[in-house]
């Protein structure tokens, strides 16, 4: 496993970096990036096809710096600088843990106003270069795909919150021990917190632009598996503890390799299980037992997904299908990778996660949702 970046480049090059980037924190930020491309893409045919439209907007142009523009630029640059400046001089400490870095208290207030100053400098010469004498309204047209990068930034924070949410939820007794510290860790997120916070997030920020909603969720469901799909990739190599239950002794059948079937997660980011015989340092646990490597099962399932989205997207016709198929088949893939994945269980229904009544749900939807949407259309052309 590798807990942070700097133990696969070690791994594939013999070269020790000391990089504060973790495993898991650097696929998620690749699995954002994926699916702003493969979104982009799709708004970009539905607008050449005509199924969305640019959007007009007035904008006022030729005037200085505002006040808002004066406050979050100073505000961004000492943030910036508070933190920069220290990692700089306190590096080690950044790498040895870039989360409780991240999220304490310690900065250099010298970096800080120094960053805020070159900010809100930065900020007045641009604004100079483009300043009238007397500012004007321009109409300004807005294409949908440029809106991509807010959508997912909003998608990101909202997503962020929904996840803490539901893994508070789900892991009740642990936030009442330390809600503090619950909230504010990077780690225990929901998936299904953060699709439903997103979700709702991104419609009512689509809905200000007049953009068909039917269309947008379209658009994001092949990009939501896939981004779903290398985002478990982050769980299993950092190994965070999102793996299956003990696994059964493996079939004569079996063909794949044997860690495909059961896996001990050594060196995994959360130090579970017992110590790594000659491993000193940090990282140095591994499963007593072999356990199914369900994120693994995941990233195989969602990239089928994917590819099978992709492919009928523009065989079609019905706006909002797309998006019903996705859930369907994301409720699916879930709720039977919770039969051999190590999860809280509700006592209700003899033993149920909270990712099981969820995607049950989402499956009754995308159902419910495909069959009325096809009747609709049936019903409009009779």
């Amino acid at each position: 496993m590798y807990p942070t970046i700097s133990y696969l480049i070690e791994d594939l090059f013999g070269i020790d970096i000391p990089l504060p980037i973790q495993t898991f924190g650097f696929f998620v930020a690749l699995s954002f990036i994926a699916g702003s491309y493969f979104i982009s893409l799709e708004f970009k045919r539905k607008e050449k096809e005509g199924l969305i439209n640019k959007i007009k907007q007035k904008k006022l142009i030729g005037e200085g710096v505002t006040r808002s523009e004066w406050i979050s630029s100073i505000t961004a640059g000492f943030i910036i600088g508070f933190k920069l400046v220290e990692a700089i001089f306190d590096y080690e400490s950044l790498v040895l843990n870039p989360q409780d870095f991240i999220i304490s208290t310690k900065g250099s207030y010298t970096g800080g106003v120094f960053i805020a100053a070159i900010s809100a400098f930065s900020k007045y010469k641009e604004k100079e270069k483009t300043k009238l004498p007397k500012p004007k309204w321009i109409e300004k047209d807005i294409h949908p795909y440029q809106l991509v990068g807010n959508m997912i930034m909003i998608a990101a924070i909202s997503g962020i919150i929904g996840a803490k949410i539901f893994a508070s939820l789900e892991n009740w007794d642990d936030f009442l021990n330390d809600p503090i510290g619950q909230l504010l860790s990077f780690s225990g997120l929901t998936f299904y917190g953060g699709l439903i916070f997103g979700a709702i997030s991104v419609c009512y920020y689509a809905k200000k632009y007049n953009i068909n909603l039917l269309h947008l969720i379209d658009s994001f469901a092949p990009s939501l598996i896939l981004s779903y799909g290398i985002g478990r990739a982050g769980c299993h190599f950092s190994g965070d503890g999102d793996w299956g239950i003990i696994a059964e002794k493996q079939p004569e059948w079996w063909f794949l390799p044997d860690w495909m079937w059961g896996y001990n997660y050594p060196n995994n980011v959360i130090n579970a299980g017992v110590p790594i015989p000659g491993c000193e340092g940090n990282f140095c646990y591994q499963l007593p037992q072999n356990v199914y490597p369900t994120p693994l099962y995941e990233i195989i399932l969602s990239l089928i997904i994917f590819l099978f989205l992709w492919k009928i997207r523009k065989k079609i016709n019905i706006p909002g299908v797309l998006f019903f198929i996705y859930l369907v088949f994301n409720g699916l893939e879930r709720f039977f990778i919770e039969k051999i994945r190590v999860n809280i269980k509700y006592d209700i229904f003899g033993g149920t996660t909270q990712a099981e009544i969820i995607s049950s749900i989402l499956i009754l939807i995308g159902i419910i949702g495909t069959f009325v949407l096809i009747k609709r259309k049936e019903n409009y052309h009779q």
